[in-house]
């Protein structure tokens, strides 16, 4: 299998040699690293190309690496029931590029791409409809990042006063933010709260 994918990935590469950066066959799966610039023609080539037919849009999603200049990945994913193949494309891009849509080959990229803006803030030209998709209107970031809080920002909730859902800055006291994560199982030379059960049931 992993000789029929590196074949595979020198053929897209010699025939899209402006879009192909490298690509890498790993645990019989290939990846190819795409130019941002040229991701929707080369979709277009997998698809069309009869010695590819990467007919089916699997998903795309991204990946947040804080420390690099190109601080996320894009990554997508086909399938190909025709030859019985998979490909993963991979690009690099800086917080402020802005991705061209593929939804014009792929409609289905369409939800996809909402998600990665909605998780990870990421823009795609030429989508036709590019808004949030899984969090609020109004919501404050983008849960995906490794920079967004745990917490979040916005806290929601039920007033029962107010018979509605009502928005409030989250706000922890210092106590809840302290975590003591020792157990006498581990050697503690104390016991937490609930650990003296424990104790109790081993004497009887």
């Amino acid at each position: 299998m992993s000789t029929d994918l590196t074949e595979l990935g020198e053929f897209i590469a010699a025939k899209r040699p402006e879009c192909v950066v490298r690509f890498a066959v790993v645990e019989d799966e290939l990846t190819v690293e795409v130019a941002p610039s040229n991701i929707r023609g080369l979709v277009e080539f997998l698809k069309t190309e009869p010695t590819c037919k990467f007919s089916t849009l699997i998903d795309i999603t991204a990946v947040d690496y804080p420390q690099r200049p190109k601080r996320f990945d894009v990554i997508y994913h086909f399938l190909s029931m025709y030859q019985n193949h998979r490909i993963r494309l991979r690009l690099s891009v800086r917080e402020e590029d802005i991705v061209p849509s593929i939804t014009a080959v792929h409609p289905s990229a369409n939800w996809f791409e909402r998600e990665v803006f909605d998780m990870f803030g990421l823009l795609f030209s030429g989508h036709p409809e590019l808004r949030r998709i899984l969090t609020d209107y109004g919501f404050r970031g983008h849960p995906l990042r490794k920079d967004f809080p745990t917490t979040g920002y916005t806290e929601v909730r039920y007033d029962e006063a107010l018979k509605r859902v009502v928005y409030e800055p989250v706000s922890l006291v210092q106590e809840y933010r302290q975590f003591d994560f020792m157990s006498p199982w581990e050697g503690a030379e104390y016991v937490l709260p609930g650990d003296e059960k424990t104790e109790e049931g081993a004497k009887k």
